[in-house]
């Protein structure tokens, strides 16, 4: 079994709609939920949503493969200007929904003997882009703690790799410009924007057995 975060919009949707019909049981979540398919409703900020989630889960399977974390947000706000309702909103939603749903999914995978946890990050945590603070923050926070992670589920055969791409042409950028984002991949060893196959290809490389010794990274798609 596989559980995606996230999966009813944006590089989250992409991802779950490529890998449902190659998997078996793969597992949806979303703030919202979508019963028609079959996506549980879960808010990765919420501790007590997620064991929630994990409950109805339990009744397919106890054990998964996979955990792929594509539930995020983003706000452009330059540092010293970013309201506190929407600091708290990034911080929960990105890295504190991060640690709680590890902390809830890991054991399925533990079960399991061996699996994979995907985090998602972002190559400005590199770059440091200008009216990203906040954002890159939650984000280098969630590379830190995979990889401290990674090194506390290797016993179990369980590897945790983050991806972060540059700009992909999804609803997480509607609210950027043009400009912004050509500040961002003018900065890029590749200077444009992201598909979301180009995520998926990562996503199926580590997936994969190929990868089983490959832990604790973190993949600048596009390059940083």
């Amino acid at each position: 079994m596989i559980i995606i975060s996230g999966a009813t919009r944006g590089l989250g949707k992409a991802i779950y709609d490529n890998l449902k019909p190659v998997y078996k049981n793969v597992v949806g979540l979303s703030r919202s939920g979508d019963k028609k398919l079959g996506i549980i409703k879960c808010d990765i900020s919420d501790l007590e949503s997620i064991k929630s989630a994990a409950s109805k889960i339990k009744k397919i399977d106890r054990k998964a493969y996979a955990f792929i974390n594509a539930a995020g947000i983003a706000s452009m706000n330059l540092a010293l200007a970013t309201p506190e309702n929407v600091v708290k909103k990034i911080i929960n939603t990105n890295l504190i929904g991060t640690i709680f749903s590890s902390q809830v999914f890991s054991p399925f995978l533990i079960r399991n003997g061996k699996g994979r946890i995907i985090n998602f990050s972002t190559i400005a945590v590199k770059l440091g882009v200008k009216g990203e603070a906040v954002y890159i923050a939650s984000k280098a926070g969630v590379e830190a703690y995979s990889r401290t992670l990674a090194k506390e589920l290797s016993p179990f055969n369980i590897t945790v790799n983050c991806i972060a791409p540059g700009p992909i042409k999804t609803d997480l950028i509607r609210g950027i410009t043009d400009k912004q984002i050509k500040n961002i991949t003018d900065q890029q060893i590749f200077n444009k924007t992201m598909e979301p196959k180009d995520i998926i290809d990562i996503v199926k490389l580590i997936l994969s057995q190929d990868s089983k010794h490959i832990s604790g990274q973190s993949f600048a798609v596009g390059g940083s």
